[in-house]
This record gives structure tokens, C-alpha cells and sequence, in this order.
């Protein structure tokens, strides 16, 4: 581990390569697991203000669960997060013609209806964020669905920070993006 500003930073997302691979694994990080993605205060705002414009491109199993739970709903840890449908997939989930998931609140980012991309948190992925009193955590979370990605990652030669560079920028700015690359010259030596 190691210190920037306020975060501490696990030195496996600068060891451990990692480079989506939705062909292999088509989203399964959106539709496994037990709970939604983490969202803090703000972005409960933020989902509740664009869901109209967001509710076009989302699937009607969605749809319905978040007109019947919310936008956002409170986990089993006590902490926020999106709402899922049938216990599996997040409600904001939507599948192309390739069965692959996607992100109903990116695909509305993309086609220039809201100025929001989506959850930092999935924006992050395979990195976690957890905030504490007086430091943020910052790790890799490592998921056996993930495995595909960091094959690809390891032929690419893509450091996990290099991959999820402008959400570590969205989340903690350029400056600290800019000392983590200095760090990873050096620990790499």
C-alpha cells in the first residue's frame, strides 16, 4: 500500500493487468453478485434527476423495479446503491444485439440525452473505492468472471490504472492521477 494525499492505493492495481473482454465474459459484471453498484450521496441525486431521460433506453424488468423501489435503493451494508431485478442484474441494465450487457445510463450519456457517464463506481471497476473518516481506500477487486479481462490485460500489457485512468481521474482528479503514475515509475523499477 501506499499513500497519495488523503488515499491509501494497493500496489496491485499498478502489478495486475486488466482490459474489459465483454466478447468473453458479456457483461457479468453487471448481472452477478448479490447487490447493486455503490453510488455515494450525490449520485442518489443525480439518478433520481435523470431517470426520465434515462428511462427510454432501459428494459422494462427495470423500469418496473426502479418505479417500484427508486432510483436508488439502501443495500443490506447500509449503503446506497443501484436497485436490481429478480436479486441479479442492476435495473439500469440493457443487452445489445449480442446478448452482451451494457449500461441503459451510458447508452443515454452516449446519445447526448444526460451529461452524466454513470456510477463512478462501475466507471472504476475493477477498482473499489471505500471511504473512510480520514482516508479512501483504494483496491483492486479481484472476480473470477474477471478472468477473461485480465488475460486480455496481461497480452495487452495494461496496468489496471492505466485502464480505469479517466475514472480515476473523474473520481480523484488530474493532480492525483499524475503523482499515482509516479509512483508506479518507481515501484516498477
Amino acid at each position: 500500500m501506499f499513500q497519495i494525499g488523503k488515499t491509501i492505493v494497493s500496489e496491485e492495481i499498478i502489478e495486475n493487468d486488466f482490459v474489459c473482454n465483454l466478447s468473453a465474459c458479456k457483461g457479468a459484471c453487471c448481472i452477478d453478485g448479490d447487490a447493486g453498484a455503490p453510488l455515494d450521496d450525490k449520485e442518489t441525486e443525480i439518478l433520481v434527476d435523470i431517470y426520465a431521460d434515462v428511462k427510454p433506453y432501459l428494459r422494462p424488468e427495470g423500469r418496473a423495479v426502479i418505479e417500484e423501489v427508486g432510483a436508488f435503493v439502501k443495500g443490506e451494508d447500509g449503503e446506497w446503491e443501484t436497485p436490481l431485478v429478480n436479486g441479479s442484474e442492476c435495473a439500469y441494465v440493457i443487452f445489445d444485439e449480442h446478448k452482451i450487457a451494457k449500461c441503459g445510463i451510458e447508452e443515454a450519456y452516449n446519445k447526448g440525452k444526460i451529461n452524466w457517464k454513470k456510477p463512478v463506481s462501475c466507471h472504476l471497476y475493477p477498482i473499489r473505492v471505500h471511504e473512510y473518516t480520514e482516508l479512501t481506500a483504494v483496491n483492486y477487486h479481484k472476480w473470477q468472471i474477471c478472468d477473461p479481462a485480465c488475460a486480455l490485460g496481461e497480452e495487452l500489457k495494461v496496468p489496471i490504472y492505466k485502464f480505469v485512468k479517466d475514472a480515476l481521474i473523474r473520481k480523484f482528479g488530474k493532480a492525483w492521477y499524475s503523482e499515482l503514475e509516479e509512483v508506479a515509475k518507481e515501484h516498477l523499477k
